[in-house]
């Protein structure tokens, strides 16, 4: 069992006056630690600790300062047998490693840091600490760096002939570890620096007399003894802690020259421990004498419970009270002095009533004016009534409630009374704010209950992140707090932010990038399952991170393989979850994932969407399968890789099964993805589907899908007959092309293809890669790329056509909405299209004219301004960037049907087939209601 080994400062570089080394020697909450010298000019700084006896080290403990950090603290070892002398100077001491100490940013600089280093059962005498470097932040302006503690745990070294000058037997060792939680057994829970540091120096002495008293009393056997001792230890620590803050203030009070609180505080710290170790009856429990009590082998009602209940603490303005009346009542003063004296004289030994009740608990020498409290005779010897426990001797009970004075049995002794006044129900807490009370005094008992210790199976599970990332990072993704869970993610990207830099330092103690990454999946794996929104969001932020930053380049594809087939099962879970916030930050991440350039080599995101949809499939979770699909469709295109996932084979069977579900909205998105296919290979969607007959058009779900086939066909028909219209009319009458008409043809087929069918084609229009001749789709693209230069041409050139025709009257007619006036002058075309043509608009960023059902596209890919405009994800209309959120806001804003296009001017659906769709919406009798040409258009008629 380890315990803690006592030792003294001997030297230290360099201290601050206020702050020495030999500070280190003891713990407590009003230590102050050391500190270097303000403006020194060292950059390392040494501290050697001498152990009192030859010692078997097995943990070095550091308690680092809230902001006056250094970068590391180096530990080095040295041993010198008793019979050779040793100075500073003239010892060799073992480097046994280094600590890392954060910079401490993200606690606002006012958490303090402990590491505790488990070494391998070393024998010392002397231990050096040397700390490097310091943290730079706004509170430390003078250079300093403070170490607040130090606590070093094993056994005392035994010297003798056989084992004097050897190493090898405890190079076979193991420190003696806890079977329970795996951590380092301890003779006592006070050996701990944790403990130490902030419970009061003597709760802490009482609390290891209790341990003493509780091994004796399990070797006898004495169990329900046992199991107070326990709880009273508990108990014990939580108000420990309480005096210890007091201390504090008692400390700062002091500083401050303020004496008249440092004089409260000091009352409040005595009255306060005296009720506490009157109320948990500590002295009765401490068997003094050695003498055996049999009531502490009895049930009693304090310890009935889980866990006693502690004794409200005094406040400074009750303390003064108090004071003021035991002052100015000095006849009542004397009489309670005298009856403490009488008191304290019957419980010395030989006195009959130290057997059936406890003495008053032991407590530092009182002031003058201090009172002790004055036990009640009874016919039972001296007995303090329940009432009176919690209640410091000087302070009135006015705070205390009826229902807390009862004891014994709670059976009501007078029927006919009511079991509450109103009174008593009011001072009454009521079920939540007991609960939490409960819950807080928990966490004031044990400050790492939040933390999950890992049990052997999560050891076993979580061997390799231990490994690479520590034991205290992972402890934090296994904390039932989920503050902490968001801490270790934290912990973790700024780990793979970090590890860059490790990996160019050569480091050899620092982890493969495919150990980091298999790690860092291991323990993803459990925080994309976790309940708590924030922590979700943590988790997904590090998934997208891990797959877009850290990945590309450094992990292997059997890596990378096998962290997306951990991760993407859960997140296609949380993908169907109910909340949208969820489900969307799951699409999102799985997105981040596919984008990832070794993922999407491997196919790994895809096949697994584009599986069947089932009628039984949940509808949130088909409904994100198959977005996300139609997003990739959109993003990587159609590819011919089986391996894929997104043929058109496996594109055209998640479909069709798509379009069987019971819920619309996923019968929507599955129909949107056979008219993504249908577009490249309409023969193998038609396959898919039933024989297109009368039959199956009377169900209407196939009716609506042929409807857009339809629609989708006779825009190809249209489009190869004006494509063998204007196959022979080429002309080069460039010289008579008007200004005008040349700025309405400036565009390049490309986007005259896009403005006429309403909608961009996507990547399979415009690639190459043998999608488009398995059904002569590239001979389609090409004629019609060839129709839209002869249409552009012919346009250009309809001048000088009007000149050579054998009317004798020469015309000039537009192209766009059939206007035509008699002459040759070519100007008039020009002042048509620059003001009156409805089929033609400006751009309102650089003037150009241009058709109407090009301006969105112009926005976004062409005009001058085009980097401050965006597309809008739903309507598909190009929005500037500082107004899209007003636009989204907007009621026109609504999602895109099928087959249709959206008017940039009057912002409504114009239903293709191109050039008719268009030409409907613009030239009819009401015309475009956005559009202020068409007033125009009637004047000059």
């Amino acid at each position: 069992m380890a315990k803690k080994i006592p030792f003294n400062v001997v030297f230290a570089s360099d201290e601050d006056v206020n702050f020495p080394a030999s500070e280190l020697n003891n713990h407590g909450p009003t230590v102050h630690g050391w500190r270097s010298a303000p403006n020194g000019s060292l950059t390392s700084h040494d501290i050697i600790l001498r152990f009192q006896q030859p010692a078997k080290i097995y943990r070095i403990q550091l308690l680092a300062h809230q902001y006056l950090i250094p970068e590391k603290v180096e530990l080095w070892l040295h041993y010198s047998p008793k019979s050779l002398p040793s100075t500073p100077s003239s010892q060799y001491f073992d480097f046994l490693g280094f600590v890392a100490l954060a910079d401490n940013a993200n606690t606002n600089y006012k958490s303090r840091e402990l590491q505790s280093v488990t070494v391998c059962p070393r024998r010392g005498t002397h231990l050096k600490l040397r700390l490097i470097g310091v943290q730079g932040n706004d509170y430390n302006d003078t250079g300093q760096i403070s170490l607040l503690a130090v606590n070093v745990l094993g056994e005392d070294l035994e010297v003798g002939p056989n084992n004097g000058n050897g190493e090898e037997h405890l190079a076979n060792e193991a420190p003696p570890l806890d079977t329970a939680t795996g951590e380092l057994a301890l003779a006592s829970v006070c050996d701990d620096l944790l403990f130490s540091m902030y419970v009061e120096e003597s709760i802490v002495q009482t609390i290891r007399e209790l341990e003493q008293r509780k091994i004796l009393a399990v070797n006898s056997e004495r169990f329900e003894y046992a199991r107070k001792l326990k709880l009273c230890m508990t108990a014990l620590r939580t108000a420990g802690e309480r005096l210890g803050r007091y201390a504090l203030a008692k400390r700062q009070a002091v500083q401050q020259e303020d004496f008249t609180t440092a004089r409260l505080r000091k009352e409040q710290i005595e009255m306060y421990r005296a009720a506490v170790l009157r109320q948990l009856q500590v002295h009765q429990l401490l068997e003094p004498q050695g003498v055996t009590l049999s009531s502490n082998d009895q049930s009693c009602e304090i310890y009935a419970g889980g866990k006693p209940s502690l004794p409200s603490a005094p406040s400074l303005q009750d303390v003064a009270q108090a004071l003021a009346e035991a002052t100015f009542s000095p006849k009542s003063m004397t009489s309670l002095s005298l009856e403490d004296k009488s008191s304290t004289d019957g419980s010395q030994p030989g006195n009959d009533n130290t057997l059936t009740a406890p003495a008053p608990a032991p407590a530092p020498a009182p002031a003058p004016t201090s009172l002790q409290a004055t036990p009640t005779p009874t016919l039972g010897g001296w007995r303090k009534s329940h009432d009176e426990l919690p209640q410091s001797p000087r302070l009135p009970s006015r705070h205390s409630s009826p229902m807390s004075s009862r004891q014994g049995s709670l059976r009501r002794r007078n029927k006919s009374v009511p079991r509450n006044s109103y009174e008593d129900y009011e001072e009454r807490a009521i079920p939540t704010l007991r609960q939490e009370c409960q819950g807080n005094a928990l966490l004031e008992a044990d400050p790492n209950r939040g933390r999950s210790r890992l049990n052997d199976r999560e050891r076993r599970q979580a061997a390799l992140p231990i490994l690479v990332f520590g034991n205290e990072l992972v402890e934090q993704f296994y904390s039932r707090q989920f503050q902490d869970r968001e801490d270790g993610l934290m912990r973790l990207r700024n780990f793979l932010k970090e590890h860059d830099l490790l990996e160019a330092s050569s480091n050899e103690h620092a982890a493969s990038p495919n150990k980091v990454a298999r790690s860092a999946a291991l323990l993803l794996h459990r925080a994309v399952r976790d309940a708590v929104y924030s922590v979700f969001s943590q988790a997904t932020e590090t998934v997208r991170m891990l797959f877009l930053e850290y990945v590309p380049g450094r992990v292997s594809p059997n890596e990378v393989a096998r962290c997306v087939d951990r991760l993407l099962p859960e997140l296609l879970a949380k993908s169907g979850d109910p909340s949208a916030r969820l489900h969307t930050l799951a699409q999102h991440t799985i997105l981040s994932i596919a984008a990832c350039p070794e993922v999407a080599e491997q196919h790994l995101v895809a096949p697994a969407l584009s599986r069947s949809v089932g009628s039984g499939t949940h509808q949130r979770l088909a409904m994100s399968r198959l977005q996300m699909l139609e997003q990739l469709v959109n993003t990587q295109g159609i590819s011919t890789d089986k391996h894929s996932g997104l043929t058109c084979r496996a594109l055209s069977e998640c479909g069709c099964s798509g379009i069987h579900h019971p819920a619309e909205p996923v019968r929507k998105v599955a129909e949107r993805i056979l008219l993504l296919v249908y577009k490249v290979n309409p023969r193998l969607v038609r396959k898919q589907l039933p024989p297109d007959d009368d039959i199956t058009r009377r169900n209407l779900l196939y009716r609506q899908l042929f409807t857009e086939f339809d629609k989708l066909d006779l825009d190809r028909k249209q489009e190869l007959l004006e494509a063998s219209k204007y196959g022979g009319g080429h002309s080069s009458g460039d010289a008579a092309t008007p200004p005008a008409d040349k700025a309405s043809t400036s565009s390049d087929a490309s986007r005259l293809m896009n403005s006429r069918s309403g909608h961009n084609l996507g990547p399979m229009a415009s690639s190459s890669n043998g999608y488009a001749s398995c059904n002569g789709k590239q001979q389609y693209n090409e004629q019609l790329k060839r129709s839209m230069l002869s249409v552009s041409n012919s346009r250009k050139g309809s001048a000088s056509n009007s000149e050579s025709t054998e009317d004798n009257t020469p015309k000039i007619r537009c192209p766009f909405c059939d206007w035509s006036c008699a002459g040759s002058d070519a100007t008039q075309l020009d002042r048509h299209y620059w003001k009156a043509c409805p089929f033609l608009t400006k751009c309102p960023q650089c003037s150009q004219v241009l058709e109407v059902a090009a301006l969105n596209y112009h926005l976004t890919t062409e005009c001058d301004a085009k980097e401050s405009y965006v597309v809008c994800v739903r309507c598909t209309e190009s929005v500037h960037k500082q107004l899209y959120e007003l636009h989204q806001m907007e009621d026109y804003c609504r999602e895109l049907k099928t087959g249709a296009a959206r008017c940039p001017l009057c912002h409504d659906d114009v239903h293709l087939p191109q050039d008719g769709g268009w030409k409907l919406h613009l030239l009819s009798a009401g015309g475009c209601p956005g559009n202020i040409r068409k007033r125009n258009l009637k004047k000059s008629n």
